[in-house]
């Protein structure tokens, strides 16, 4: 990722990972990264079967999560990460449900 913010700015992004990324602990295993790297925000399954999260922290552990959302957990097949810088900030990191219609 080509990110030139400084590492200790806090950074929002929007993350759409597509790919076999339902039904193998992406969400549980993403929330356990977020926790570990220092990142807020929430993880959820969208009903297109893709994963979709808000990440807020500091820009070098933002840019550590969309980089182990690029493989995600054993037995996931990640294609695809699309990535949009938004505003807001969010206390601890959650698993939500999945998106409603």
């Amino acid at each position: 990722m080509n990110d030139s913010t400084p590492p200790s700015k806090l950074i929002t992004r929007h993350l759409r990972i597509t790919g076999r990324v339902q039904g193998v602990g992406y969400r549980w295993n993403m929330a356990q990264q977020a926790r570990a790297l220092g990142v807020n925000g929430w993880v959820r399954n969208r009903l297109d079967g893709s994963v979709e999260a808000m990440v807020c922290g500091p820009a070098g552990a933002v840019q550590a999560l969309v980089g182990w959302a690029q493989r995600g957990p054993m037995g996931a097949r990640v294609d695809g990460v699309e990535m949009g810088e938004v505003e807001g900030a969010f206390e601890g990191f959650e698993q939500r449900e999945t998106e409603s219609q």
